[in-house]
């Protein structure tokens, strides 16, 4: 773990003696050069933007996916720089922090809601130089990098807590008048609250809403924009939870509404969204194991019967993602599943120019489907016999 850290910081060190500008050039260039030379980055947000319903056209999607790993990789090597700043005012700028500074004079907190946008340290990093705030931060694996990020994160006196100790922290930086950053577009399966998010079932912590029902503390969405190497950064209207709602109602509003806002400025800029987190993953790992746990298959099945009785048994093992079916042009019938389902006659007429599948499931043995498609946001191509050597390949049990 040292030896990577030590290559890290060995590497991005020059950076911190750069102008922002010189580094968002370079980090465009070599964003372009991680979307095709890390296959796993490029095709998961090409899939991802593919299944959102932006409806863009494959050309933008291409484009906006190069765009958004450019932006991440800008992110990056943003960090060094970061560690040496001494005035953020420099960099960011928020817009119109009136009501939030109105809220924070009266000795109240703020739950600030935020994602993963352009540079989404700037976010914590410009509200701590003006007002005392706390943020949920999950740790990573490295400890002698994550200790350098959190010396960056807290260096204007914030204090980043963890997951485990988020609810009982950030309740009491709350009663003392703090605001409380939570990035919340992450998927989480196993959180037990779900919303439609840019089109598709998506899995969300309802913490942000839980925190602020209980302590009648309102939720502020606050999205960053990078424009002529600087960010701006835009606070919502501050949403109030009303007590005289049952909790379980009001957090479910609370939670749709803070999500709609955010969404509707990943709308806006698409392409500074981190677009290769599995944002939809529907399940958790003590069921599915890792490299088959995406949200969106294809099935090319054979001219065998006997898979088509057996498909109850795949929706049963994927009972929420999203399924497409390619079935021979005799067989289409035969399937009662409510699936999107392709029929066809000739191999050529499933080989289309589609990013959705993440994940394959070939029956036919015919190798050209998964060349074909692994030259666009395939990851993985299984080849299994029948169902049940599906569901041995896949459970995680």
């Amino acid at each position: 773990m040292f030896i990577s850290y030590l290559i890290i910081r060995l590497f991005t060190l020059p950076f911190a003696f750069l102008s922002y500008r010189v580094i968002h050039f370079l980090g465009r260039h070599l964003g372009s050069l991680a979307y095709y030379l890390i296959p796993k980055f490029r095709k998961r947000a090409l899939s991802n933007l593919a299944l959102s319903d932006l409806g863009l056209s494959n050309a933008c999607i291409r484009k906006t996916a190069k765009t958004s790993i450019q932006s991440l990789m800008i992110t990056c090597l943003e960090y060094p720089k970061l560690a040496r700043e001494t005035d953020i005012s420099r960099i960011a700028l928020a817009e119109n922090p009136e009501e939030a500074n109105a809220i924070m004079a009266k000795g109240k907190g703020i739950i600030f809601f935020c994602g993963h946008q352009s540079n989404w340290e700037l976010l914590f990093l410009e509200g701590t130089s003006r007002m005392h705030g706390v943020a949920i931060g999950r740790p990573i694996k490295n400890h002698y990098l994550y200790d350098w990020i959190q010396k960056i994160r807290q260096k204007f006196g914030g204090t980043i807590i963890t997951p485990k100790n988020g609810i009982k922290e950030g309740l009491r930086g709350l009663k003392r008048g703090a605001f409380l950053g939570i990035v919340g577009d992450q998927g989480m399966p196993d959180s037990g609250f779900s919303s439609s998010f840019l089109g598709r079932e998506a899995w969300t912590s309802p913490a942000p809403a839980m925190l602020a029902y209980k302590t009648g503390t309102p939720i502020i969405v606050a999205t960053t924009r990078r424009e002529k190497g600087k960010y701006r950064i835009h606070y919502s209207k501050a949403i109030y939870p009303n007590p005289d709602i049952p909790k379980e109602q009001e957090v479910d509003r609370l939670m749709k509404e803070t999500l709609c806002l955010f969404e509707e400025s990943i709308r806006k800029r698409p392409e500074e969204w981190l677009w290769i987190h599995n944002r939809w993953k529907q399940q958790t790992l003590d069921r599915i194991k890792r490299p088959y746990r995406q949200d969106s298959l294809a099935l090319f099945l054979s001219e065998d019967e006997k898979l088509i009785e057996q498909l109850p048994r795949l929706r049963a093992l994927y009972p929420r993602e999203k399924i497409t079916i390619f079935v021979p042009k005799a067989l289409r019938e035969k399937i009662l599943l409510q699936e999107e389902i392709h029929s066809y006659t000739h191999l050529s007429e499933v080989l289309h120019d589609d990013f959705r599948f993440k994940l394959i499931y070939n029956f036919t043995g015919n190798f050209r489907i998964d060349r074909h498609y692994k030259k666009r946001a395939t990851q993985v191509v299984a080849h299994p016999k029948d169902i049940d050597a599906l569901e041995k390949l896949v459970r995680n049990a």
